[in-house]
């Protein structure tokens, strides 16, 4: 059976190994308030250019870590066309080479050796940009790996829509049933993930019923509170054992590698969303 999708596993967690890069530019803080103080425009032209450097390394390089911490851990993901990576290495080895000719004043040649050795050191420590793509079984669906990345980029931000509005909910039953909704979807696209294949099928149903979902979750959040708030969670309490119903169904479909006739049940779903008038 393909394994679960785990929304969690494709967070990212703040890659630390970045901060190391931050630190080299705190020493230059005092001297840009000193230069300052001074009003030395030469000194702080340096010094603020060396400064930006070595941020713009440490942002360049975080950004490449999460990118390739992403690429990593997705079974179907392409590189990124801008080498992230390599330009923290190059921006750390600008600051290098600014701070050790024009601000200590050491000779050219040393500088330029200095620079180079801070950008070789960037770069064994925080190895080099994932390049090419990777994927699973795509198979013959006619889809490019850069849509179905699309596509589960898409119906992720749908489900995190789902959960962000859910919190804005107080009755037990309906978030226990909107919590119900948000794991079959994690599990359709851990299937879609394993099988590129079912992209077809599944790319409508997304579309569809998960953006049904997020929207009469989040106008139900947004609504709640007014007057008829009775007959509203009547409405959306029959709108969601709909939508989780068919999610269970489609999961199964999926899973059975079977046909689901879509078009009859998004349009029992569109009759029904204008018939209980949630959103």
């Amino acid at each position: 059976m393909p394994e679960m999708y785990n929304h969690k596993k494709h967070k990212v967690r703040w890659p630390g190994r970045a901060y190391l890069l931050y630190l080299l530019a705190i020493p230059l803080v005092p001297a840009l308030l000193i230069a300052m103080g001074l009003g030395d425009l030469s000194k702080l032209l340096i010094y603020g250019g060396a400064f930006a450097s070595f941020v713009l390394g440490a942002r360049f390089m975080r950004k490449g870590l999460v990118a390739e911490a992403e690429f990593r851990k997705r079974k179907i993901a392409k590189a990124s066309r801008t080498p992230l990576k390599t330009l923290g290495s190059i921006f750390t080895g600008a600051g290098t080479f600014i701070l050790q000719w024009l601000a200590i004043g050491h000779s050219l040649p040393f500088a330029a050796v200095m620079a180079t050795l801070a950008f070789v050191a960037c770069v064994l420590f925080y190895g080099r940009d994932p390049v090419g793509s990777k994927f699973s079984n795509l198979g013959g669906h006619g889809y490019t790996t850069e849509e179905i990345i699309a596509t589960l980029k898409e119906a992720e931000g749908k489900i995190f829509g789902i959960e962000s509005a859910r919190r804005d909910i107080r009755n037990p039953e309906l978030v226990q049933r909107l919590r119900r909704i948000v794991e079959r979807a994690k599990q359709i696209l851990g299937v879609i993930e394993d099988d590129p294949g079912d992209i077809r099928r599944a790319r409508k149903f997304l579309n569809v019923y998960l953006d049904g979902a997020k929207r009469v979750t989040e106008g139900y959040a947004h609504m709640h509170g007014s007057g008829n708030a009775g007959e509203l969670e009547d409405n959306f309490r029959n709108v969601l054992q709909t939508i989780e119903g068919v999610f269970e169904e489609q999961h199964q479909k999926l899973l059975e590698h079977d046909k689901l006739d879509l078009d009859v049940q998004i349009e029992v779903l569109s009759t029904q969303l204008k018939k209980e008038g949630v959103v």
